[in-house]
């Protein structure tokens, strides 16, 4: 089930044991279509407790070893070298996902329509992310992707002056999404509204460069 690059890679991180027990915890997931641990550790083929096999689950996710640089980086890096040439441009999606009291940012590599989780991260806090966390959140994966052209995806949470410029300054382009209300600089100081412009919903848009507004608010797309 686990392709034979991912065997050498976990082997050299993880005891006999720590891999064995992720072999069967990656089946379970993919059988009971579940990542509830208490759900787990009921079917989990272990001739314990129900707690014992719930705490054995917890140790094991608990190691310290367990980490997106040290185990999931690497197996990214493989993929990349293996299935991609080097200055293919590669298109990466930023968003955000909450979940009563959890708030989630990701970072996710589309490939093929699929989405491949590259990085994420818990939020502190409820409700949008901020430059801050954005920021600190693509620094973790872009120098994964040095060797090629990278633009960076993002709904209208991500449209901001400031993580425009950022991104221009890392030599990543980039496509944020913006109301079709907003207008855009066609000249200095000549403005035109996106609706005006015959766009069809749904369309990409990318005017790098260009300075947009809704009313004084000023957003680079």
């Amino acid at each position: 089930m686990i392709p034979r690059f991912y065997q050498t890679h976990l082997q050299k991180h993880l005891t006999p044991s720590q891999f064995l027990v992720m072999t069967i915890l990656l089946s379970l997931m993919q059988s009971e279509k579940q990542v509830r641990l208490e759900r787990l550790s009921r079917v989990f083929p272990c001739l314990i407790t129900a707690e014992s096999r719930r705490r054995k689950l917890q140790r094991f996710l608990d190691l310290q070893n367990l980490t997106i640089e040290l185990i999931w980086f690497p197996l990214i890096t493989y993929w990349l070298t293996t299935y991609c040439r080097v200055g293919t441009r590669l298109s990466i999606a930023i968003d955000r996902s909450q979940w009563g009291c959890i708030n989630l940012f990701m970072v996710s590599l589309i490939w093929e329509r699929r989405a491949i989780p590259l990085y994420w991260s818990l939020l502190p806090k409820l409700g949008s992310s901020n430059f801050e966390e954005q920021t600190t959140n693509l620094q973790q994966v872009l120098p994964l992707f040095s060797e090629y052209k990278v633009i960076v995806l993002g709904d209208r949470e991500f449209c901001s002056v400031d993580l425009g410029n950022w991104l221009k300054e890392k030599g990543v382009s980039f496509c944020l999404r913006i109301k079709r209300n907003h207008c855009i600089e066609i000249e200095h100081l000549v403005w035109q509204r996106l609706d005006e412009l015959g766009i069809v919903a749904g369309t990409s848009l990318y005017f790098q460069g260009k300075r947009v507004r809704k009313t004084r608010a000023s957003h680079w797309i």
